[in-house]
């Protein structure tokens, strides 16, 4: 489209053009990028006079990305992973340097252990594992006839490894630069912005269950996606590292304003559906100056400060108002339930303000690092489906190992390699297999290409400059594939096919043989990796799985009711969000297994922070010795429940909750525990949440809010 056509096309036709154009110019920078990387890394191979300077031109492959932050990150634990994988190497050699079978079993344990590791992380921190059972097996299956030539195969790999990550690195923080930090801060804003209009929008009453429900979805991506951005954007400059425990705290705060925004709003609901009007309208009432507060333009910069004060007089103005609001209710019921919505408004303003408090500090120029609190966001890992991923890549590597050995293969150690690579990269994501099976038809479209570019092209010319004229146009049609979102997986195996096949060198050899004879072992290692994955299935993805979260999720109630309070809160919140983003990663939206994830999300969010708020306030020390059995009782018994849920289970966690509501009120100066342990028994007694199904008679939602 001409420059003219374009300024009088429609705004939404112009803003198509210019964001395709956009995305365009990104496509062929990475290209561009990644191609310096390449070859300047294979030049400097070459004048150092490296052993293979196709392993350190292939790890410009490997790391490549849009995102200049990415490759770093990518490339640091690339790099702990690469040292930590000659260490093995060495000690395996060490310790086995004439038992070929035992060499072969320490080796094949150590991979299937690198591969459990990689998938306990969901971001470039599995790639440390990949690769340190990837070097492993590159520094110590060549030598496995010399043992003595493991400390040069070690260093040769090394010095290869890092020297692609080095460059790498450089080209993409120099050449057309694109910074995560400013990924980072758009997503924060995004947060910010959205999460606040949210809250400013639902002040006027009740929100539905599947509103908030989708909001719910929002708020655990958001709070997921920035802690995977900022665990990358710290390699990126020192500004995002001074500001790295501050973006935990703001997003920290975030999911604990969210977890008491969700429970207020759950509690009007409740209200509104027991026809109990009066006292959710007093609520709402008490709730409007936090609307008004909020009525700001939610701008970059500025937002927060603006927001602050607001926040502070609403917040007075609130309390003030909470002796005349609760003297208008007449009825007891009703004024126990207001008791426990203003307890619960209470600590929803205060964690709502350390959110915007958190985000002013953020939006300062300048920021001392270590001024903020320190927090950690923990992770929901599965221990045992990382032990099924160890499992089945050290059975594949004996498989491979026993069949070189018996069989005599003399490259049977290039089907070793790959299989490494390919059993511990995929060993990460939902669908091994198919994935795979990509990766395996573009690596051989890859290597169909590399043998025309070496033995019709490389053949024909002299000099580095002609190699680069002959091999960058066939790399960079790999690169483009790459960038396709349907063709991505096609891309990655044409471009690590072809690298990899060419094996260039400082004396380049040329015997068709050996290609075709390296190309199948290659191909025999990658096809052992994909069968691996059907053989033993992974639990990523898998109903297995599915059912092993959720049953983690729920016992989350019982680590708010029994774990040490030192850091619960932060641990319950963070463990809870990053359960949800991965089984919601792994269910079909709107399914089934997606709805009652979510249901059961939102009751154990509600029920666990009420238990910790409970547990902080029976921790003060002011709880009569004659109550506390009563309170331990209903801890114990919703923990119970909550981790094996049945009606039996349910009734004695409904009992228990009601016994310790009944003995708070025997007594005096402990009214405060009353208000946690109703906003417990509503949810408990809540007619449309995931706990009806338990309950013996399902009563009308008329009957749960004053239920007793």
């Amino acid at each position: 489209m001409s420059a003219t056509g374009l300024q009088n096309a429609t705004p939404d036709t112009r803003q198509i053009v210019v964001e395709t154009l956009r995305e365009e110019v990104n496509v062929w920078l990475f290209v561009v990028k990644t191609l310096i990387a390449f070859f300047l890394t294979g030049w400097l191979a070459m004048r150092l006079d490296l052993p293979a300077p196709s392993t350190a031109m292939l790890t410009t492959v490997i790391v490549a990305n849009r995102q200049s932050g990415m490759v770093l990150a990518k490339s640091f634990y690339r790099a702990i992973g690469t040292l930590a994988g000659a260490t093995a190497a060495i000690a395996i050699v060490a310790a086995f340097p004439q038992e070929r079978d035992l060499f072969l079993l320490a080796l094949s344990l150590w991979i299937g252990v690198c591969a459990g590791g990689a998938t306990l992380y969901r971001n470039f921190k599995s790639y440390a594992f990949v690769l340190g059972g990837y070097t492993a097996a590159i520094v110590a299956i060549p030598v496995i006839d010399n043992p003595p030539g493991v400390f040069d195969s070690s260093w040769a790999r090394i010095s290869e490894v890092l020297l692609g990550l080095m460059v790498s690195g450089l080209v993409n923080d120099i050449v057309f630069p694109s910074r995560m930090r400013d990924v980072l801060r758009r997503a924060a804003r995004e947060q910010f912005a959205s999460f606040v209009g949210f809250v400013r929008d639902s002040t006027g009453g009740s929100i539905a269950r599947d509103t908030m429900e989708k909001a719910h979805l929002r708020f655990v991506r958001a709070a997921v996606t920035l802690e995977d951005l900022r665990s990358s954007v710290i390699f990126e400059d020192a500004e995002a590292r001074a500001r790295s425990n501050h973006l935990r705290l703001f997003n920290q705060r975030f999911m604990a304003a969210s977890t008491s925004f969700q429970s207020l709003h759950h509690l009007i609901n409740r209200l509104k559906r027991a026809q109990r009007d009066l006292a959710a309208d007093t609520l709402i009432r008490l709730y409007a100056p936090i609307g008004e507060a909020l009525d700001a333009p939610i701008e970059a910069g500025a937002a927060a400060r603006v927001l602050l004060p607001r926040l502070v007089s609403a917040r007075d103005t609130m309390r003030a108002s909470v002796p005349g609001l609760r003297a208008s209710l007449s009825d007891s019921q009703d004024v126990r339930d207001f008791d426990t919505g203003a307890s619960l408004l209470t600590r929803f303003v205060d964690e709502l303000h350390g959110y915007v408090d958190a985000a002013a500090s953020l939006q300062t120029p300048r920021v001392i690092a270590g001024s903020a609190e320190r927090v950690r966001f923990d992770r929901g890992n599965d221990f045992l489906g990382a032990g099924l991923a160890t499992f089945r890549t050290t059975l594949t590597m004996l498989v491979l190992g026993a069949f070189w050995i018996y069989s005599a293969w003399p490259l049977g150690s290039s089907a070793m390699l790959l299989a490494t690579v390919f059993a511990g990269l995929f060993a990460t994501i939902p669908n091994p297999t198919r994935v795979t099976w990509q990766v395996m038809l573009g690596y051989l479209s890859g290597m169909a290409v590399g043998f025309i570019c070496e033995f019709l092209l490389l053949t024909q010319v002299d000099g580095y400059g002609l190699l680069v004229v002959c091999v960058a146009p066939f790399l960079a049609l790999g690169l483009v594939m790459m960038m396709t979102q349907r063709l991505a997986f096609y891309g990655l195996g044409w471009a690590m096919g072809f690298a990899y096949i060419l094996s260039l060198k400082n004396v380049q050899v040329y015997d068709p043989a050996h290609f075709i004879n390296d190309a199948i072992a290659q191909v025999v290692g990658l096809g052992a990796a994909a069968v691996s994955f059907v053989v033993i299935p992974p639990a990523i993805g898998s109903a297995w799985l599915r059912r092993r979260q959720l049953a983690r999720l729920r016992g989350q109630v019982a680590l708010a009711a029994e774990a040490p309070l030192p850091g619960l809160r932060h641990r319950f919140e963070s463990v809870n969000y990053d359960l949800v983003s991965q089984v919601v990663a792994q269910t079909q939206p709107g399914s089934a297994d997606s709805r009652s994830l979510i249901a059961w999300a939102l009751a154990v969010h509600e029920t666990g922070r009420a238990l910790i708020e409970l547990r902080h306030d029976m921790a003060r020390g002011d709880v009569p010795p004659t109550l506390r059995p009563y309170l331990d009782d209903a801890l114990r018994t919703l923990a119970r429940f909550y981790e094996k849920p049945d009606a039996a289970g349910y009734l004695l966690a409904r009992d228990a909750v009601a016994t310790a509501i009944a003995s708070v009120g025997e007594h005096e100066g402990v009214a405060h525990l009353l208000e946690h342990l109703h906003l417990v028994r509503m949810a408990l007694l809540d007619g449309e949440s995931v706990l009806a199904a338990y309950m013996p008679n399902a009563p009308l939602s008329k009957d749960i809010a004053h239920a007793s």
